[in-house]
């Protein structure tokens, strides 16, 4: 027999962890965009991360896992409510509980385990939300691209919820606690504006926010000689940058939409003006995906060479649209 939450329905959206607290938030009586979201969540960032460890150099365009929901729960003074544990039992016992009382609950996952994920990659930081389940299946709400409402099995769904490896959890699970009011909205963009372009402008090591950029610039044009499959590598690193559950543009997309948002909420002329610099900053970074691409698919380093200067001017670019958000 099923016990599944009546009445509910899939928030659409592309990234994971937006996309899973847009679900709650929905299922709260609360609807927002996915832009939005993001940027309360003062979600974009950026990391170029390489070590000897690794097989390929990763590239990030947000914030660390968990962080993006932490922050939006502050900003609109959320009640999240999160539960980890060790014990398998414990968590599914954790995750029932509430489903049998009409609450949906967010879970973090490896996403190579999941039924409905045709890519088998290894990657323990992707959120859903459980909002029913049988005696074989879970019943999930996932992004855009992975389905919507889904179902994976519960065997499958208990391997991804503890699995280890990097930016993993302990069996985590996350609910919100009713959500009587929102406070005021425009205040609570505006601390998120500044924070973020805080941050970004001044991270405390230079992998990350717009000194991330510019090492990457540096950087990729060895990636032919980094990889063991460039031909495998290269495509895959353009691929997530435009397609990895980021909305296209490393997430320049999705924070471009967010900056009209909040340009029309405050009636602000900088905020306006660095939403224009992010819609060409957003192309920019498609363009220097395909660059990528081409040179994996190629063995030809000039493609890499042209996004090594696409990446310095997309670094100034940032740091003037970000720079703008502290006017």
């Amino acid at each position: 027999m099923a016990t599944v939450i009546e009445g509910f329905e899939a928030y659409r959206g592309e990234h994971c962890e937006t996309t899973a607290m847009g679900n709650l938030l929905q299922a709260a009586g609360v609807r927002l965009s996915e832009p939005m979201l993001f940027g309360l969540g003062q979600g974009l960032g950026f990391i170029y991360w390489d070590s000897k460890a690794m097989d390929f150099p990763f590239v990030g365009g947000r914030v660390k896992p968990d962080e993006l929901a932490a922050n939006l729960a502050s900003r609109l003074q959320l009640a999240v409510r999160i539960r980890e544990t060790s014990s398998a039992a414990i968590a599914w016992r954790n995750v029932a509980s509430f489903i049998e009382h009409g609450v949906p609950v967010g879970l973090k996952l490896d996403s190579y385990y999941l039924d409905y994920f045709t890519s088998k990659v290894h990657f323990a930081a992707h959120y859903a939300v459980i909002y029913g389940f049988d005696e074989e299946f879970a019943y999930m709400a996932d992004t855009r691209q992975q389905g919507g409402l889904v179902r994976t099995r519960l065997d499958q769904l208990a391997l991804a919820r503890n699995a280890k490896g990097p930016m993993s959890s302990r069996n985590r699970s996350f609910t919100l606690d009713p959500v009587e009011a929102l406070p005021p909205l425009a205040p609570a963009v505006k601390e998120s504006l500044t924070w973020n372009a805080q941050q970004f402008l001044h991270p405390p090591i230079r992998n990350i926010g717009v000194k991330g950029i510019v090492k990457m610039s540096e950087e990729i044009v060895k990636w032919l000689e980094r990889s063991r499959n460039p031909q495998r590598d290269l495509p895959l690193a353009a691929l997530l940058m435009e397609r990895g559950g980021t909305g296209g543009a490393l997430f320049r997309n999705m924070y471009r939409d967010f900056l009209q948002e909040a340009a029309e909420l405050l009636d602000d002329a900088n905020v306006a003006r660095a939403h224009e610099r992010f819609a060409e900053i957003a192309s920019l970074w498609a363009e220097t995906a395909s660059l990528i691409d081409r040179a994996g698919t190629t063995g030809d380093r000039e493609p890499l060479r042209q996004a090594s200067g696409l990446l310095l001017d997309i670094a100034d670019r940032e740091r003037a649209a970000m720079e703008l958000l502290l006017a």
